[in-house]
């Protein structure tokens, strides 16, 4: 049975975010607030909102899949590496977007901040080929498994001949 809180936290769960897990490598789209520089012209106080994008690698997912939820996401810059948590169902996060998967052994990735060279690299997972799996529709698969194509032009010219 869900308590009060847990029914008024669910309205303000995202929906549409994607299945994220420790080794993807993801964009986060995230609202930045512009305050303008002092001018002598501007009185007014405009603040302007813009998207931010940052890249990087998924390190670890915390707190599950409640309101608290988090990911760390990494990514090395001029030699230096910068993290950043991410509050997964921010209102400051606009999208997340999936780049590719790697198939990752541990649940946290922690391993990676000390990595060099070779040790640093994850194994790639097939993500585009699944996609396309799951886009298409039951009817083009049937479609294509009826007709098979012959294997060479040696079969093709024999059938015709007789």
């Amino acid at each position: 049975m869900a308590t009060k809180t847990e029914t008024f936290l669910e309205s303000f769960l995202k929906k549409d975010l994607p299945d994220i897990r420790a080794g993807d490598t993801i964009k986060v789209y995230q609202k930045i607030k512009d305050t303008p520089k002092k001018d002598k012209s501007s009185t007014g106080r405009e603040d302007k909102e813009r998207t931010q994008i940052f890249e990087g690698l998924v390190i670890a997912r915390k707190h599950g899949k409640g309101i608290t939820s988090t990911i760390t996401v990494r990514k090395v810059i001029l030699g230096i590496g910068v993290e950043k948590i991410f509050p997964i169902h921010s209102p400051t996060i606009e999208k997340i977007e999936i780049i590719k998967r790697a198939r990752a052994r541990r649940a946290k990735l922690y391993y990676l901040r000390e990595a060099k060279g070779k040790r640093a690299r994850l194994k790639k997972r097939e993500f585009a080929k699944a996609i396309r799996e799951e886009e298409a529709p039951e009817e083009v698969k049937k479609d294509e498994k009826t007709e098979p194509e012959p294997e060479s032009k040696l079969e093709t010219e024999s059938e015709s001949e007789k």
